[in-house]
């Protein structure tokens, strides 16, 4: 399989596991166009090489995504043609992660956020550093959460969770996102990667099959509310690019202050 192609994502292969690193250092590894339309890819691509049994993947640095790229976000504000086209990408990247047969690890080393967030927790097991800053960020930006959050939030933390972490965007740090479920393990920052790979290791040599069809008959839990709720919050949060509020949100995140939504106001 040649991996070329990839400009943001660099792919290293050894022994049956594939370890995937997110970098746009200098952004905090955010997904602007093309990282977007790469972590839509990289999954069919793992799925088509023999030489892979296990993916972990994780950020260059100090994060693993900041979320959106501001470039990008500012491109699709009441752009239908961009809008479409992020809409497609974002429900890729989730899809072609649930069909995957193979298993994928993440390990969240830092600020986890938007698209690369829901890399981070459909991911098959998630390994967070205790370090690691959680938010889902799609209301504060003023639109809603729509990249997985509806789909995978309620299964891993449950509903009073996942309504809580959703509507504030309050950050959970990895230890306390292990506490309420939403990741499967939190470790000390040190030791990420060294039991991010072990888990990896561990999978590699086991029965493919055996594992595979345990992941896709899991999956099937997720592939029936993905054509209810997450399909739904695909075409809500397109929607809110084109209100007044997602301006306010944008310009609030890049100032760093809190948002003054023009729908709030009485």
């Amino acid at each position: 399989m040649n991996y070329s192609q990839y400009k943001h994502l660099d792919i290293h292969i050894n022994d049956g596991i594939a370890i995937i690193i997110m970098n746009r250092p200098e952004s905090l590894n955010a997904t602007n166009a093309r990282l977007h339309y790469e972590l839509s890819k990289i999954w069919l691509d793992i799925g088509e090489d023999h030489d892979v049994n296990v993916a972990v993947i994780t950020g260059s640095g100090n994060a693993f995504s900041a979320g959106g790229d501001f470039e990008m976000i500012e491109k699709s504000i009441g752009n239908p043609e961009m809008i479409a086209k992020n809409t497609k990408e974002a429900g890729d990247i989730v899809y072609n992660l649930l069909n995957l047969d193979k298993p994928v690890i993440s390990a969240i080393n830092g600020v986890a956020v938007g698209a690369g967030l829901a890399v981070a927790l459909l991911s098959d097991i998630s390994i967070a550093s205790d370090r690691a800053r959680i938010t889902d960020g799609h209301t504060r930006l003023g639109v809603a959460a729509g990249d997985h959050a509806t789909l995978i939030w309620p299964l891993l933390c449950g509903m009073a969770k996942s309504k809580y972490y959703l509507l504030t965007c309050d950050f959970l740090d990895g230890t306390e996102a292990e506490r309420i479920g939403l990741v499967s393990k939190a470790v000390p920052h040190e030791e990420l990667m060294p039991t991010a790979l072990a888990i990896a290791q561990k999978l590699a040599k086991g029965s493919q099959p055996a594992i595979r069809f345990t992941k896709h008959a899991l999956n099937q839990w997720l592939r029936q509310a993905g054509h209810t709720s997450f399909d739904y919050s695909l075409l809500a949060e397109a929607i809110g690019f084109f209100g007044p509020d997602i301006n306010e949100g944008l310009a609030a995140v890049k100032e760093k202050r809190d948002p003054d939504f023009p729908s709030a106001k009485i």
